[in-house]
């Protein structure tokens, strides 16, 4: 086997290792391993080769990793980091405990209880329907 086989090797193990990892890091080292393969195929020194590692794997962490990230982060929902939360909004609940106006209350959603609050200060009385709005931390936004 040749010495530019083995760092194609390497490459494609480092690639693989990349898989279980997020970030881009460890595949920055798979390209630097590619640089040294083709440096290997025109027979150039061993010390050569672990400059060109060493250059090729320094290149894609400043080039193409920042490229990398942005793009994973662009296709992430728009920078805004989503929960499950979320779900909640729009979603009928009904009034358990009669919310005060200013004041707080409680709310039943799917068999979940939630403390909740009025849009407009204004009052809910236990079995009405509301519909929720926003949510700040564990507390509901609701309006009739």
């Amino acid at each position: 086997m040749e010495i530019w086989q083995i760092w194609v090797i390497a490459a494609l193990v480092f690639f693989i290792i990349e898989i279980c990892t997020s970030g881009f890091a460890i595949a920055c080292l798979s390209v630097g391993c590619l640089f040294s393969a083709v440096g290997a195929a025109f027979e150039i020194s061993m010390t050569w080769q672990v400059a060109f590692f060493a250059l090729g794997a320094f290149l894609a962490f400043i080039f193409i990793r920042p490229l990398v990230l942005k793009l994973m982060d662009k296709k992430s929902s728009g920078n805004k980091v989503t929960t499950n939360m979320d779900n909640v909004i729009g979603k009928k609940a009904v009034v358990t405990e009669k919310i005060e106006s200013e004041g707080y209350g409680r709310v039943k959603i799917d068999g979940d209880d939630w403390k909740a609050k009025m849009e407009d200060d204004s009052e809910a009385e236990v079995g009405e329907k509301v519909t929720v709005i926003s949510y700040e931390s564990i507390i509901l936004t609701v309006k009739k």
